[in-house]
């Protein structure tokens, strides 16, 4: 078994956190050494990691890819990352890019698999995505049941259907808050997120994902006043041009019913009668 650096003696050496950059370090060994495991149906050749930290799972990725590209915002914690991986940076296995990663360019990567920031995590989910590319991340326990969930139930929302819209998603363990230092005060969980095209069609993924987005500003009202009442954040000017084409069953549901490919459906009427602007 590899003999991985310790993860406390890591942050001793690195730093304490910067609250900043809402940085909860994952040190419990067993599940870092976890993480890698939900990747083995990928190609790990090139892992991306986001918020790199102090390197503890850099340290595992590094074990089942040929090359990790590790994106860190925290200028001191990328240089130390750099430091104490010198050989494998110098052998080109390891590049660690200082930035935010909603900002610089993406490498060609084949996986990503980070501890993301939980302040950013929706931003961070929602460029990443559309790389079809898959992932395993660590999420807000909270976070993660709503992008897993079942149409019908609490959780599910526009998060949902714009997640499920690109992958299949996974809840594969929930962590502890004991398992990270500092602690976070909410409890976590590992997703794993496999890309696949949708099961239906969209005449605009642009609009498509507005349309969801507006709909469920509206989720306690059903589907008839939901698209009366947010034309204007779909950007439609026939509102009633939709109703009128659409059934009954369908228009006394409310949003928190309708699958994702119903939502497809919706958003295609809409953009033939609904007079987008």
């Amino acid at each position: 078994m590899t003999d991985y650096r310790d993860p406390d003696e890591l942050i001793r050496r690195a730093g304490r956190g910067n609250p900043e950059f809402d940085q909860h370090f994952l040190v419990d060994d067993r599940v870092l050494d976890r993480i890698p495991t939900y990747a083995d149906e990928f190609d790990t050749t090139h892992v991306l990691e986001i918020g790199g930290g102090t390197g503890a799972l850099t340290d595992r990725l590094l074990d089942v890819a040929e090359k990790v590209t590790v994106i860190e915002r925290d200028p001191n914690l990328a240089e130390f990352v750099r430091e104490e991986f010198a050989e494998v940076v110098e052998a080109g296995r390891l590049d660690v890019i200082q930035g935010d990663a909603l900002e610089v360019d993406l490498p060609d990567y084949t996986v990503c698999i980070s501890n993301l920031p939980y302040s950013a995590s929706s931003d961070l989910t929602f460029r990443l995505l559309p790389e079809g590319k898959p992932a395993v991340l660590m999420y807000q326990l909270e976070f993660a049941e709503r992008m897993a969930a079942e149409p019908g139930t609490s959780e599910y929302g526009r998060l949902t259907v714009a997640t499920q819209h690109y992958a299949d998603v996974e809840l594969v363990e929930e962590v502890p808050r004991e398992a990270f230092d500092p602690q976070p005060r909410v409890e976590s969980a590992i997703v794993r997120l496999t890309p696949r095209a949708p099961e239906y069609e969209v005449d605009d993924e642009d609009f498509f994902l507005r349309f969801v987005k507006a709909l469920f500003t509206q989720r306690r009202k059903n589907v008839r006043n939901a698209i009366r009442n947010t034309a204007h954040i779909s950007g439609l000017d026939a509102p009633e041009a939709i109703v009128d084409a659409l059934d009954e069953e369908t228009l006394r549901k409310r949003p928190g019913d309708l699958r994702p490919s119903t939502f497809a459906e919706l958003a295609n009427i809409a953009l033939e009668v609904g007079e987008p602007t």
